[in-house]
């Protein structure tokens, strides 16, 4: 018996619509990552890119449990000599909403090349409007996905 192994070029990739409206942060990036990453098909090959796109709306109003709201610290260094910068949750969401959900997907990708491009297939919009339409995107309900594994 000979395992069957996607190839780069037999993968066609779908267009999923998330809407994150009442969904939870990490659960709903991590259901994202999977899609990403393609391990919701029978296909999944660890060296290709059998992912799906994944565009999000309403990231804006994602929620969060706890005291993450005000205790949760984003933090970065600029590159200068005390350039570290720290914002709360709070104060992410009324700047850039969308970076929330799109960090949270990306430190739950591969730190590789290939979770670089399957990082590139995420669209992540504050509102309900998105530039996608052309691509007609199906909607998915992350509540009804299952993360084993």
């Amino acid at each position: 018996m000979k395992t069957p192994m996607a190839k780069r070029g037999e993968v066609t990739p779908r267009w999923h619509l998330v809407d994150a409206g009442q969904e939870l942060l990490g659960r709903a990036a991590a259901r994202i990552a999977r899609i990403l990453q393609g391990k919701h098909r029978p296909t999944w090959t660890p060296h290709v890119d059998t992912g799906d796109f994944v565009v999000v709306v309403n990231a804006e109003k994602i929620r969060v449990t706890g005291k993450k709201e005000q205790d949760k610290v984003y933090q970065w260094y600029t590159g200068w000599h005390g350039g570290r910068k720290e914002r709360t949750l709070r104060q992410v969401r009324e700047r850039k909403p969308a970076l929330l959900l799109r960090s949270a997907v990306k430190r739950m990708l591969p730190k590789t090349r290939l979770g670089r491009s399957m990082f590139s297939k995420l669209k992540v919009y504050p509102g309900p409007d998105h530039p996608h339409a052309a691509q007609r995107p199906q909607p998915l309900a992350l509540h009804t996905l299952r993360n084993d594994g």
